[in-house]
């Protein structure tokens, strides 16, 4: 017998380590691995959108809910049924800016923006013929002391209320404008990782985990809304009305149509700088 075998083995070992986006429209594709019958079957961390996708690239894990656009820069698999997609006002994607759009010159996103700052460089040059440059600060409304217009994604999104910006500034919200542009839904996140780290097993596990988390919307609202500061009727409206868990083929054709603009925006580069794209 070696030495090693008297070492107990640590049973999470042979459990994916899954990176999930740690915002309020997460939670019930998770919601089964965290509560349901799938607990138990991955290892999960949480962490924002960009940092999920940088997680899967170097290896830190196996699996992560990824921007589409990274599915696209790393050549990932993507897993299907199941993500974050809107099929209209997304409600959590909102471009605010000082001056109209199109004399938007200058663009101020969070790090943890990549699908949706490609989203709004591509709706502000065909709609509006603005180009802006792209720099990072901190999600919030002081980004506007910085720049022309703010991105602002996530929880951040909800805890502002459009209408009472709309008195003040030029609002938009990504997903409705997506929809008026190309008449199809947009996918912001899928699941996905390195092929050799896909096992058949996973399709399943999420898609039951999203169901198990669709069957219990009321209790997420219940214990994620609170603690970030997000109003109980309004979580529950974005998790209902807002965002779309199960996917069809309509939303992978929004998904190709996307893709396909952000290839013709040569935005396709490993970004540098202070650019996040």
């Amino acid at each position: 017998m070696l030495d090693s075998d008297l070492i107990p083995q640590d049973p999470l070992s042979s459990k994916p380590l899954v990176c999930a986006v740690s915002y309020l429209n997460t939670a019930p594709l998770v919601w089964g691995l965290e509560h349901g019958p799938q607990r138990g079957s991955a290892r999960l961390e949480y962490a924002l959108p960009s940092a999920c996708a940088d997680h899967v690239r170097d290896g830190a894990a196996a699996i992560g809910i990824v921007p589409v656009i990274e599915i696209e820069r790393q050549r990932l698999q993507w897993l299907p049924g199941t993500g974050i997609a809107c099929r209209g006002p997304v409600r959590s994607i909102l471009l605010i800016s000082k001056v109209p759009f199109s004399r938007i010159r200058t663009l101020a996103a969070d790090l943890g923006s990549r699908t949706s700052v490609m989203l709004a460089r591509i709706l502000l040059a065909e709609r509006y013929g603005a180009v802006p440059s792209v720099l990072t600060a901190p999600a919030g409304l002081e980004m506007l002391h910085h720049a022309d217009a703010a991105l602002i994604i996530g929880d951040p999104a909800l805890l502002l209320d459009p209408a009472a910006l709309g008195l003040q500034y030029e609002v938009l919200d990504l997903g409705e404008e997506w929809m008026r542009h190309t008449s199809h839904p947009m996918i912001f996140a899928l699941w996905a990782g390195r092929p050799e780290n896909l096992t058949p097993g996973l399709i399943g596990m999420f898609v039951e985990s999203c169901r198990y988390g669709l069957g219990h919307i009321e209790d997420i609202v219940r214990a994620e809304c609170p603690p970030r500061g997000i109003p109980q009727d309004l979580g529950l409206r974005y998790l209902t009305h807002h965002i779309t868990f199960e996917l069809t083929g309509r939303d992978y054709d929004g998904m190709r149509i996307y893709l396909k603009c952000a290839r013709e925006f040569d935005t396709l580069r490993v970004s540098t700088g202070n650019v996040p794209v």
